[in-house]
């Protein structure tokens, strides 16, 4: 199956929370909610390690390679556990919370290849050869935050935009997930992109085994 490889806004509202996928009281915003997380000692979750990272290390290093990119820019970089397995020949990653770049910074801090900001502070116009975006998608829950995201994303993409995430309208009891299907949304917003292959997960979701299986797949993205 392998072989068939071919900013969050910072400051954007944060209104637009349908009604029909309700909060709870101690859940304000994504935002807020990863600040608190990785300030608190939490981590990027279980699809930055394991098998799982792996599997997503082994797509995108033989797509990187295949394609020969020079170029990443990833939104959403988290705590860096996941970039650890990737061969990038140069690398932006993008996060909300200063705390996550923080974090990066330091683990590679030897490493001039690599380069961490926080949404905010992204230069306008940041572009690159492949956009990338790793489980973040259906952690946006506010339409707002999410439509910024994705304008972000295709944005900062000269040649390849990929997305790991699930594909689907689906309720989930999770309060900082809200799935959604997002190739509506490039459809609608960026017909300029084609969707040019997927790659389901080789470890797909199992209630059974939550920490080790995954709801998302690669989409991969062209300029048309």
């Amino acid at each position: 199956m392998l072989n068939t490889v071919k900013s969050f806004i910072k400051n954007a509202p944060l209104f637009g929370i349908s009604l029909d996928h309700p909060r709870g009281k101690s859940f304000k915003n994504s935002v807020e909610y990863w600040n608190r997380r990785y300030e608190t000692g939490g981590d990027s979750g279980v699809g930055s390690y394991g098998r799982l990272a792996e599997f997503k290390a082994h797509v995108l290093n033989g797509f990187v390679n295949q394609h020969q990119i020079s170029s990443v820019i990833e939104y959403g970089s988290g705590d860096g556990a996941q970039l650890k397995l990737a061969r990038y020949p140069s690398y932006t990653g993008v996060d909300i919370s200063a705390k996550a770049v923080e974090m990066c910074r330091t683990i590679f801090a030897d490493d001039t290849s690599k380069r961490f900001l926080q949404s905010d502070a992204l230069t306008p116009g940041t572009t690159a050869d492949l956009s990338l975006s790793l489980d973040v998608i259906y952690h946006l829950v506010e339409d707002s935050r999410f439509d910024a995201y994705m304008r972000q994303l295709f944005a900062s993409a000269r040649c390849f935009v990929i997305v790991y995430s699930s594909n689907m309208e689906r309720d989930w009891p999770a309060e900082h997930v809200r799935h959604r299907q997002f190739t509506n949304w490039v459809a609608q917003n960026k017909p300029e992109w084609c969707l040019e292959s997927t790659i389901k997960n080789a470890y797909p979701w199992d209630p059974a085994n939550p920490q080790r299986t995954s709801f998302a797949d690669f989409y991969i993205f062209a300029l048309r």
